[in-house]
């Protein structure tokens, strides 16, 4: 849920605004949740089971060890987003977002001393279209492996829908021509952010691809640096391997394209280093996983952000923080399987 995570933030960031935090909040809820998930998981079928795949190894082997990984991850995430919900929500304009952020303020406005409007059947009806889409999706990205066209499809027939309802229960006296001019307005929401998406992508061609069987900028390094490793103990090989990926991540942010590059090298390389195949591929999936949320050739991040009306060195000055600790605790992981010997 990286891309997908663009359309639930075009919600949640001007709620949190409006209930007083800021866009970087409703960035931290969304986007980030869906990366400190894919970075830790036991599970994920776009970079574990791929890299365990060309590794040689059981697919989804070393669960319990993810597992754990994922709660301490997770955890600290959420208390890091908590310490910083609270202190904006005392001095909102403390953030960083706080002159940016006014282009949400107004849009949701939440007035305590008026008499909320009762829920009605139809606004129940419409939360049930929500909630049946988004199970829908997972079914499908589960059973029948929907990506972005299918995904993009449900969220168009779950707005048609709800704006449907709000015709026929004439919700905020809705009529049929608001429902095309919300679109047009939402569609023009996204033109930002899908023209940075193209532009981070331009940077991907400009290297000359993600191809692992052609010649390009990209294998050359990958080629060279696999060459740096030999001769060092078996934890300091681990760590450069996962410094290795944090940084390759920069040039290809697709989770199964860098496996795809640097797994057959890497997998070979980590048996002559005396680290285990299950360890390299650790590596690769937090180098991988953590640096989307701070890399600027992230499709998604930047995506987010045009949602969130951040620029990416707004956004920068505020990650890093996180980022780093999430470093030192992928290291201390990386470290821990080393002397565990994950298998």
């Amino acid at each position: 849920m990286g891309e997908e995570a663009i359309a639930f933030a075009m919600i949640i960031i001007p709620l949190m605004v409006s209930l007083g935090y800021d866009s970087i909040t409703g960035v931290l809820v969304t986007y980030i949740a869906t990366q400190v998930g894919f970075a830790t998981s036991w599970m994920n079928p776009f970079s574990v089971a791929i890299a365990q795949g060309i590794s040689g190894i059981p697919v989804m082997s070393g669960a319990p060890f993810r597992i754990i990984m994922w709660v301490v991850c997770t955890c600290l995430t959420l208390f890091f987003t908590w310490r910083y919900a609270v202190s904006i929500h005392k001095n909102p304009e403390t953030s960083l977002a706080f002159k940016s952020d006014k282009v949400f303020r107004g849009k949701i406005t939440i007035n305590s001393n008026s008499e909320p409007e009762p829920l009605r059947l139809g606004h129940i009806l419409v939360l049930f279209t929500i909630l049946g889409v988004i199970i829908w999706m997972i079914i499908g990205v589960v059973r029948w492996q929907y990506y972005i066209p299918e995904i993009a499809t449900q969220f168009f027939v779950m707005g048609l829908l709800a704006g449907l309802i709000g015709v026929g229960f004439k919700l905020n006296d809705m009529q049929l021509n608001d429902i095309a001019s919300s679109f047009r307005q939402g569609a023009g929401d996204l033109l930002g952010a899908a023209l940075v998406v193209g532009m981070a992508k331009g940077i991907i061609i400009v290297l000359g691809g993600d191809q692992p069987d052609l010649p390009n900028v990209l294998n050359t390094i990958l080629h060279h640096t696999g060459n740096m490793f030999g001769g060092i103990p078996a934890a300091l090989s681990a760590w450069f391997m996962y410094i290795f990926q944090s940084v390759f991540n920069f040039f290809v942010v697709s989770g199964s394209g860098q496996a795809a590059l640097t797994m057959p090298i890497m997998a070979p390389m980590s048996d002559i280093l005396g680290v285990s195949r299950q360890i390299a591929v650790l590596t690769f999936q937090l180098g991988d996983g953590f640096t989307n949320m701070i890399v600027p050739t992230s499709a998604a991040l930047i995506g987010t952000l045009a949602i969130a009306r951040l620029d990416w060195v707004t956004w920068f000055k505020f990650q890093i923080k996180l980022q780093i600790i999430l470093f030192i605790v992928g290291s201390l992981f990386i470290v821990s399987a080393v002397w565990i010997n994950l298998q």
